[in-house]
């Protein structure tokens, strides 16, 4: 057996490579939800920032949050995760303060792959954001995730979809997965008819990866989200170790 050693006499458990940070929010956290646990091949570890609700984060975007998020993000790498991510696109607009508080990677929201993403296309494509609310997605949000306005990006939304806008963001406490993913598909044949040159799509919100093989069954577009990022992540703190065939003279 290899040898082991403790790396921290404050806890008795390991395992967890991934720390997730998540909203003070009530509803249904479905599997393909970042807040399902559920939906990683592998152990995560949650922390709820108290008094993030969607309200503050989305429309208020409280300064006053920070705190709480950089302490959430210390209690979790004291906790021994090996990188800190985030279950709400919008928590881009605190990306740096938190990476610059820990000493670990911190990937904060989902669209930290455009920029990615835009390398990977051909000249005069466009990449696809999908937002619970584009309404309130500010510059600064994209310009935290590495987002410059000269990248082709088009920017859509969910805020005006019946059941996703009270489930999600008015938290009635239900969730309807069909209607919601009529809601996604109808958003895409929007955004597609109105931007022929988009040829990816990405996902903003963490209530999204659920109904992304329904988006790219639909477009068959590649399809980007929180999973995507956390997903690639992992396997970068969990290499693959090749051995190949072990053929016998």
């Amino acid at each position: 057996m290899p040898f082991y050693k403790i790396k921290s006499k404050s806890r008795s458990w390991d395992g967890e490579p991934v720390g997730i940070l998540i909203l003070d929010a009530a509803y249904p956290c479905v599997p393909g939800n970042v807040g399902n646990a559920t939906t990683f091949p592998f152990p995560v570890r949650y922390h709820e920032v108290r008094g993030a609700s969607i309200d503050r984060l989305l429309n208020q975007r409280d300064p006053a949050l920070l705190a709480p998020f950089i302490e959430g993000a210390q209690k979790l790498e004291a906790e021994s995760v090996r990188a800190v991510t985030g279950a709400c696109g919008f928590m881009a607009l605190f990306q740096q303060e938190i990476a610059d508080a820990v000493d670990i990677p911190v990937f904060m929201s989902s669209m930290l792959q455009v920029p990615f993403i835009v390398r990977t296309l051909k000249r005069g494509k466009k990449v696809g954001i999908i937002s619970a609310n584009a309404s309130v997605m500010t510059k600064q949000h994209l310009r935290n995730v590495g987002i410059t306005t000269d990248m082709p990006v088009v920017l859509y939304g969910m805020e005006g979809k019946d059941e996703f806008r009270s489930s999600v963001l008015e938290e009635k406490g239900t969730m309807d997965t069909d209607i919601i993913e009529r809601e996604i598909l109808e958003v895409c044949d929007k955004m597609l008819a109105e931007n022929p040159e988009v040829a990816a799509i990405q996902l903003e919100c963490s209530d999204l990866p659920p109904f992304a093989a329904a988006v790219h069954r639909h477009t068959g577009l590649p399809v980007f989200d929180f999973i995507t990022m956390i997903r690639h992540f992992e396997s970068a703190l969990n290499p693959t170790e090749y051995r190949g065939a072990q053929y016998r003279m």
